[in-house]
């Protein structure tokens, strides 16, 4: 069966794939967008805390229920029941997932169109078509249609190609092109009047924030988002991985680069944010509350970039490219749920499959497009602060309730023989039967 519906070459595959899903707009957009937010330092350590202890074992608990079932969300969930009652819980866990996947998609690609428009500016900017660098950044109808359209086109391109040649292949290319703009871009702000202000602010925590409830909130909703968790992403993509690969190692390693990258997206944004405001450009309110919030990509980075002069200009593509590849491998892993979904249970080409789906997922942000006020936020809040958090919780529960312990160690022991003896095994199992949902549970309720 793997082979007929495709699995990861290799393990580098894999990571990239997995990481590429998983580092994405939530850690280079939103991650220091949260962290100016949400007292600096202080969200970041609070932020690496939960993506170990809660983030990780949850993502770990999706994969292995992927690796298990080698088929889609559904069809995998399915496989782990015994009863009618867990079947048909399956099903609406995982397509669950699958919904919450192509509504992210769904709002993610018209931020995406916005990046992409941004690095169109720069580039028009630099050829002298100022006329084009002015209509690219226009809040216009027309605008948004067209980059929307633009980004989704690219999406379905790549996953009509499949796993190997399609995820696994630009995987491999998009992400090490992305980590090197990034840290080229670090080095460079580094060098800049106020860097260092906002390097320790970023660094250095203020203890009293951490007693702040709506820190720790935000913070779990930021390592989950980021992780890809909760949107059947990380069943399908645990489904090609080959039976030989250690899955603990793997999981680990992934969420250690997600954690990094967001780590190091803080780096550039936060001293670049106190670059900005060096250069006159308001960054916060009186209160210390941060002005642009979630628009800040868009209205305080390009003033600053606009004021570096000639430099800026090219700075400023290599930033708005760099987010552009990052959207780009996660809309891949969000596309590829729904599409596994139909290929596998309804027997449908895969390229048919994924222009079918594609189209419908187009049409949802053609709607938002032109409700754009209030669609954006409500579809946004929708799936990512509430269809998530449940469908990772209702995984969670799955492997912890439903799963016989004795079938999990069997497929860890897949590619691990010696896992019967780890510390991972003396605590992940009892952490996702019970810390994860109860955790996960009362951070969904007092976000209410």
């Amino acid at each position: 069966m793997a082979s007929s519906r495709g699995e990861f070459s290799s393990r580098l595959g894999f990571i990239m794939a997995a990481a590429g899903s998983a580092v994405g707009l939530g850690n280079i957009w939103g991650f220091p967008t949260q962290t100016a937010s949400n007292g600096g330092a202080a969200f970041v350590l609070v932020y690496l805390v939960l993506a170990f202890c809660l983030a990780y074992p949850a993502f770990m608990a999706e994969l292995l229920i992927g690796r298990y079932g080698q088929a889609n969300a559904v069809t995998s969930l399915q496989k782990m029941s015994s009863r009618p009652w867990q079947k048909h819980f399956g099903f609406i866990v995982g397509f669950g997932g699958i919904i919450c996947a192509a509504l992210i998609l769904s709002f993610y690609g018209i931020i995406a169109g916005w990046m992409m428009s941004y690095a169109i500016e720069s580039a028009a900017n630099i050829v002298g078509m100022n006329a084009v660098a002015e209509w690219v950044v226009g809040n216009s109808l027309e605008r948004n249609l067209l980059f929307t359209v633009a980004f989704m086109v690219l999406t379905v391109f790549i996953i009509r190609k499949g796993v190997e040649n399609g995820i696994e292949k630009w995987s491999k290319r998009l992400m090490p092109m992305m980590l090197g703009l990034l840290v080229l871009l670090i080095i460079y702000v580094m060098t800049l009047d106020g860097a260092m202000e906002g390097l320790n602010a970023y660094l250095n925590p203020d203890i009293e924030q951490l007693k702040d409830p709506s820190l720790i909130v935000s913070a779990l909703g930021q390592a989950f988002f980021s992780l890809s968790l909760g949107t059947s992403v990380m069943v399908i993509y645990g489904s090609y991985i080959s039976k030989k690969e250690n899955l603990v190692s793997l999981g680990a390693q992934v969420t250690l680069i997600d954690v990094s990258i967001a780590f190091l997206a803080g780096l550039l944004i936060i001293p670049a944010m106190y670059v900005a405001q060096t250069q006159g450009v308001a960054i916060f309110a009186d209160d210390g509350r941060l002005i642009s919030g979630p628009g800040m990509v868009f209205d305080v980075l390009p003033k600053l970039f606009e004021d570096m002069g000639v430099i800026g200009t090219f700075i400023g593509l290599a930033f708005f490219v760099l987010m552009s590849i990052a959207a780009l491998t996660s809309s891949i892993s969000m596309l590829e749920g729904p599409v596994s979904y139909t290929v596998e249970r309804h027997d449908v080409p895969r390229s048919k499959a994924t222009t079918i789906i594609g189209l419908v997922i187009l049409c949802i942000s053609v709607v938002i497009v032109f409700n754009i006020e209030t669609g954006l936020d409500f579809v946004a809040t929708l799936s990512t602060q509430y269809g998530q958090p449940i469908i990772a919780m209702l995984c969670c529960i799955f492997v912890g309730w439903i799963w016989h312990r004795s079938s999990i160690l069997e497929e860890l022991k897949q590619g691990n023989d010696s896992v019967e003896h780890s510390f991972f095994w003396k605590i992940w199992p009892w952490y996702t039967k019970f810390v994860c949902p109860i955790a996960i549970a009362a951070v969904f309720i007092n976000s209410l």
